[in-house]
């Protein structure tokens, strides 16, 4: 069946893309991605034979904003330990000292305004939160005002201010890694860290040390690195962790969209048109 193969839709990283297979897909024209993120992908091997590659940024970027928003709400009024208090069977009343954070008019730090860091901001803005951004490059002057976002050129600068810090950022080699030891310690000690990008975005190592001996608060993730975490993993046991797995596009409505957005794709590819979320190597 190799030869009549002319397109690939990957859902959830597979089928996996390697150089035997593209072999053995002589009139492959495109591979279409279930989501944003293309790090699972050898882009230049892949544009090496002459095969186009989309994304699907419009359909998950609404969903993935809402886990992230919940994420940070879950984690500041510490729902998760408040769970656990009310089915727990010896519970007679809520313990005084399960203090959590209000979030009306904090700062939120977001690292990578895309259209999904756009998304957040919006909500946040509903909460009355001073947002900052740091961006590759500054969003125009209305979009900015839209949300009320202020753009920080140094992402030290964020660090520092914000109560809340959200990683939004796709991986590739210049964010590995972005949030380290030395970021952690720029942030404050109160403050809580959110990542819904990649794990491998956050140094988990210097994670766990910054949550173990309170550099910073609290952190809430939708994604680690691997995934799963292996069972008997230190960031499994903290209290003071949220973590889901990779709930972010996992909504009926992303689901369909996020295939329209694939189809759409494919065919235009196989009908030689512009592709409409065409990723191109860097």
């Amino acid at each position: 069946m190799g030869k009549k193969v002319q397109a690939i839709y990957l859902w959830w990283h597979k089928p996996v893309i390697d150089p035997e297979l593209l072999q053995s897909l002589p009139n492959l024209k495109v591979i279409a991605n279930s989501g944003v993120g293309m790090d699972h992908l050898d882009l230049k091997l892949v544009a090496s034979f002459g095969v186009k590659m989309a994304n699907a940024p419009c359909a998950v970027s609404s969903s993935t904003a809402d886990a992230g928003m919940a994420l940070l709400l879950a984690s500041a009024r510490r729902l998760v330990e408040g769970y656990h208090v009310a089915i727990s069977s010896g519970s007679e009343y809520c313990e005084a000292d399960l203090l959590g954070d209000e979030v009306t008019g904090v700062a939120l730090g977001i690292i990578g305004m895309g259209s999904i860091g756009c998304k957040i901001a919006l909500g946040a803005k509903a909460f009355e939160m001073t947002i900052l951004y740091h961006n590759r490059t500054w969003r125009k002057e209305q979009e900015e005002q839209a949300v009320g976002a202020t753009c920080c050129e140094k992402m030290d600068n964020l660090l520092q201010q914000a109560d809340f810090v959200t990683a939004v950022v796709s991986l590739t080699l210049h964010t590995h890694k972005l949030i380290g030891k030395r970021e952690m310690e720029l942030m404050k000690p109160t403050a809580t860290l959110i990542n819904f990008s990649r794990g491998a975005v956050v140094d988990r190592g210097a994670l766990v040390t910054a949550l173990q001996i309170g550099i910073i608060r609290a952190a809430a993730l939708d994604v680690t690195f691997p995934e799963p975490r292996p069972r008997d993993h230190m960031l499994l046991k903290l209290k003071n962790v949220i973590i889901t797995p990779q709930l972010g596009t996992k909504t009926d409505k992303a689901t369909y969209v996020v295939t329209e957005e694939a189809v759409e794709n494919i065919r235009a590819a196989l009908n030689d048109l512009p592709v409409p979320s065409e990723v191109l190597p860097s």
